[in-house]
């Protein structure tokens, strides 16, 4: 008897892309030859990658006269393989050129780029010219758009087989939801502000220690109702739709920018996530305060991120605070001063302890 088997290594590359955008470019130049500008950074095949930007050139022989783009491995890791592709984004109106410096449509005769260890660099120290970037379409409004995709090289051994089953997302929080809307087999109530929301006590005693606490030692048998006075409805049954189907309820995330930050659905609802002991929630809600903050909002967000103990949102009220409080009209700089005295002292000293570090 004859006995086959077969085998197949697959490499490939595992893609992903960031965007840079440089605003007061004119402001930039002058930092000196070899000094960059970083974008956040990014993960693409598993390490993190960054942008920098040299608007003085990183060679000291070409005297400032090219900027510099390169793309640097940011974490850990040696011996990397990839493929990269730099774009600075022509921003003309009518029929846009783009300039490319691609690593992806090599030649066979050379393969991926190997960076060593963490902090290998690769890119252009002449990427262009600085009097023709002046004066090109490129620069627009002082600003300039740089795309990067970077092509990790992976290989693996491909064991797939040509049958395979498909299995579908878990659908349990619509099955848990339809269980809230139908009522079926409720055993609790809970009553908010005179509206009444049956509910079931092992549904909301398994998600939250806080209910299970009231439900199992607060409320007698024959009459089993909780109330609570201290929330609203509407804020109430976006909380019961987390907690059955582990989503936000539609309008959570909606942001009306005429009422206060902590009028709003989010903000009352992180409150709710605070008060219950319900982290993702809280993860939820402080994601969609985090897109509302800006110079007249920060403090405020940032009071209630201090009051709710919402640690991450906290960070970054107090990173934009630090990079972009100083630059404000004095007016409006005092107003926010004054809302830190009065409601949050202890996070207006985050904020200078900040400032101070960012220098």
């Amino acid at each position: 008897m004859r006995e086959s088997s077969r085998s197949q290594s697959v490499t490939q590359t595992v893609n992903g892309s960031h965007s840079l955008t440089i605003r007061g470019y004119s402001l930039a130049k002058g930092m000196g030859v070899g000094k960059h500008i970083a974008s956040e950074s990014f993960s693409v095949g598993g390490y993190d990658w960054a942008i920098y930007f040299y608007p003085d050139g990183k060679n000291p022989e070409d005297n400032a006269a090219y900027v510099s783009v390169f793309i640097a491995l940011a974490s850990e890791g040696s011996d990397v393989r990839a493929l990269f592709e730099l774009t600075l984004l022509d921003q003309s109106d009518h029929r846009p050129k783009h300039k490319v410096h691609s690593h992806f449509d090599r030649s066979l005769d050379t393969g991926p780029y190997t960076l060593k260890y963490r902090g290998s660099m690769w890119g252009y120290k002449r990427f262009f010219k600085r009097t023709l970037l002046e004066s090109s379409t490129f620069l627009k409004n002082d600003c300039l758009k740089i795309n990067c995709t970077v092509g990790v090289v992976v290989s693996a051994m491909d064991s797939s087989r040509l049958q395979s089953v498909h299995v579908p997302q878990s659908d349990i929080g619509v099955h848990f939801g339809m269980l809230l809307e139908n009522e079926e087999g409720s055993d609790v109530t809970f009553n908010v502000s005179g509206v009444k929301f049956p509910a079931h006590k092992l549904v909301m005693a398994a998600r939250s220690s806080v209910f299970e606490k009231e439900i199992f030692d607060g409320i007698e048998e024959d009459n089993p109702e909780i109330v609570i006075t201290d929330m609203e409805p509407d804020v109430f049954k976006a909380l019961l739709h987390f907690i059955y189907r582990d989503t936000l309820m539609e309008g959570v995330d909606s942001l009306n920018s005429s009422s206060s930050s902590s009028e709003t659905l989010a903000a009352k609802l992180l409150a709710a996530a605070d008060k219950y002991l319900l982290p993702r929630l809280r993860l939820m809600c402080e994601s969609v305060l985090c897109k509302d903050i800006s110079v007249t909002s920060v403090s405020n967000i940032l009071a209630l991120a201090d009051r709710h103990h919402a640690t991450d949102l906290k960070s970054v009220c107090l990173k934009f605070a630090a990079e972009n409080l100083l630059g404000t009209p004095l007016y409006t700089l005092l107003f926010v001063f004054c809302f830190f005295c009065l409601f949050c002292p202890h996070a207006l000293y985050l904020v200078f302890n900040n400032m101070i570090s960012s220098f």
